[in-house]
């Protein structure tokens, strides 16, 4: 069941997404302000390069702070480099971070593998730039390219990566756990969306054999020598299942996570009501795990 609170104050009737109506779902997703970024001028923004990538750039106002690469939501075929960060946008007022959000490019125009190397183009960029070895989030479909550019960092020798950070993330596209099934309606993202998503960036191949890691990270064999990993999802969001066994995968190769499953929490309850009480013990605790890691 759904936290009364969110169900009360979240929009829960929204049909699942389609193949037709992901131009629809773009032109309405939330557009974050200008304000909600500057935070009444504790923060300062840029729009940059990062070698064809556009990147938007917050800053503490007076100077960088340890970075933060995030990667935003939207099912792999929505959002924008502004998405999420009406919210986030508090990590760089109240840890100090610099923040840089890439406009990957979405599918179905775009399938795997271009948005993960859209993404890991970035993380090239500010290691070339100078940035500090930064930590990696993502929210939703950016919690799944978090986890996969942190893969790919791994398996290509850098660049290097302080921590990651999965905020109910994509992993897996076989849609197959108990969670994934059990969603059907009623909430923010059901199974119906998830495969809609899935299929749009990798068509045909969703759930076969042939998938790679570094599209659907679920399908890694090998956990071991990630960086320290904070994995956490509402227990009423289809990726409940796929992001508990991704932690405790990361245990068993004997790395270091820590997972939160947030009780009622839906699909981007913090995002969608941030001044709930769960949203605000959500946000607090990612804020302390990032305080220790940064």
């Amino acid at each position: 069941m759904i936290d009364r609170e969110i169900a009360a104050a979240a929009d829960l009737s929204r049909p699942p997404l389609t193949p037709g109506g992901i131009p629809e779902r773009r032109r309405t997703g939330r557009v974050v302000t200008d304000a909600e970024l500057t935070r009444g001028g504790a923060v300062a923004f840029s729009e940059e390069d990062a070698d064809g990538v556009p990147v938007l750039v917050l800053r503490p106002t007076g100077g960088d702070g340890p970075p933060v690469l995030h990667l935003h939501g939207g099912g792999m075929v929505a959002g924008t480099r502004r998405s999420d960060l009406h919210v986030l946008a508090e990590w760089v007022e109240e840890l100090g971070v610099t923040l840089v959000s890439p406009e990957y490019r979405l599918a179905p125009e775009h399938p795997h593998p271009v948005p993960v190397r859209d993404c890991y183009r970035a993380l090239t960029w500010m290691d070339r730039a100078g940035f500090a070895p930064p930590v990696v989030a993502g929210t939703s479909a950016g919690g799944g390219l978090a986890a996969a550019v942190t893969l790919m960092a791994r398996d290509r020798g850098g660049p290097a990566v302080r921590g990651q950070l999965l905020m109910c993330p994509m992993l897996d596209d076989r849609c197959e756990t108990p969670s994934s099934h059990q969603f059907l309606s009623g909430t923010t993202w059901v199974r119906a969306s998830n495969l809609t998503g899935w299929t749009a960036l990798l068509g045909a191949a969703r759930g076969g054999p042939d998938v790679s890691p570094y599209a659907a990270p679920a399908r890694a064999t090998d956990l071991s020598g990630l960086p320290p990993t904070y994995v956490d999802v509402g227990s009423v969001d289809v990726f409940r299942d796929e992001a508990v066994d991704y932690a405790a995968r990361i245990w068993r190769a004997g790395g270091d996570a820590e997972l939160h499953v947030w009780p009622g929490g839906c699909h981007g309850f913090d995002q969608l009501v941030p001044d709930a009480v769960l949203s605000r013990r959500a946000r607090a605790a990612r804020i302390e795990w990032l305080r220790r890691v940064l």
